[in-house]
């Protein structure tokens, strides 16, 4: 029998990360080649005959998956009955604005659309947030549906992750496919710390450790960690515009592990609400090491932690208190 559409919503849709997101979505990357989609877009005012435009150009690509399109202005309207949500509308920093300025227009945005979602959403509706700063505007979000499961609501570090294997698997010449298990820890910001301590690669003799391979503790612990780190700010020197089919193509690899399961022995980060493991102070979204299974992630536990790697942890969750308190000051 024909599986029923899954509705999924875009927000801030005719920017440029939901450009390159949407036909993604439309050609089964999200969600899998046999399941039909009904794309929700939803941007501001100003983006409404940009918003039309991606909605014809959806339409004349004639996407075999792709059952109907709703393109709206309306917050309301465009969280409608979806089942998933990827949140990448939100206010940039632009120069000379503090982040606290940046923080205030995006709580109200978070705000607002929390409530939206959690009053004509599917009521399993899975949400991952794009837009920076992620982790605190999916924090947001969960304070503003309360009735919103807590585990429902994500933050995208999966950029961060796929960028860690990039790294590792041009380091040693190797395909990105045979290196898994590298692991984002805490914050999507310059704070986060790539770990390939538990990292492996597949080779002819089986699966060896990154830190093996590699043999050079002095690139893996400096030159690596900022490389990723700062891998977005040299996209924007590059190309004088953010990463967008990276963020997109992340997005896509974040939602289908988590509907669809990730592959055995093989586990990816997600910025997921904290429960306390691994002394993370709980009530943050931060990034972990995550395995999913039957449409629910799981936190990997167990997992040895050096003193250099509990000192970065700690520093990314500090920052995330500060953004935390920050973020709860703009409310008032």
């Amino acid at each position: 029998m024909a599986k029923q559409p899954t509705r999924v919503l875009v927000t801030g849709a005719a920017g440029q990360i939901g450009y390159a997101l949407v036909p993604m979505i439309a050609r089964g990357a999200m969600l899998g080649l046999d399941q039909p989609v009904i794309i929700h877009m939803l941007d501001i005012e100003p983006a409404a005959e940009s918003l039309k435009g991606v909605k014809m150009e959806l339409i004349d690509a004639a996407f075999p998956l792709l059952k109907d399109v709703v393109a709206t202005t309306d917050v309301v309207e465009a969280c409608k009955g979806v089942n998933v949500a990827v949140m990448v509308g939100g206010f940039p920093r632009k120069e000379g604005m503090e982040r606290k300025d940046v923080m205030t227009k995006n709580v109200s945005i978070y705000k607002a659309q929390a409530s939206a979602l959690e009053q004509h959403a599917a009521p399993d509706c899975k949400v991952l947030v794009v837009a920076n700063p992620a982790n605190t505007n999916a924090l947001i979000l969960k304070e503003f549906a309360p009735s919103f499961p807590a585990k429902n609501i994500t933050c995208l570090t999966r950029l961060d992750h796929n960028r860690a294997l990039g790294q590792v698997s041009e380091k040693l010449n190797v395909h990105v496919g045979d290196v898994k298990n590298v692991t984002i820890w805490g914050n999507h910001s310059s704070t986060q710390y790539p770990d390939v301590n538990h990292a492996t690669v597949k080779t002819a003799a089986g699966e060896k450790p990154v830190r093996e391979l590699v043999a050079n503790d002095q690139w893996l612990n400096t030159e690596f960690i900022t490389t990723v780190q700062q891998r977005g700010a040299a996209i924007i020197k590059a190309r004088k515009l953010s990463s967008a089919l990276s963020a997109a193509s992340s997005a896509c690899d974040h939602i289908r592990d988590w509907v669809l399961g990730t592959p055995k022995g093989t586990w990816v980060s997600m910025g997921v609400y904290s429960d306390g493991s691994y002394g993370i102070p709980a009530g943050l979204i931060y990034s972990f090491p995550v395995t999913c299974e039957k449409g629910e992630w799981s936190i990997v536990q167990g997992l040895k932690i050096d003193e250099f790697s509990k000192a970065k942890m700690d520093a990314t969750a500090k920052e995330l208190v500060e953004e935390k308190s920050l973020a709860y000051s703009c409310l008032n």
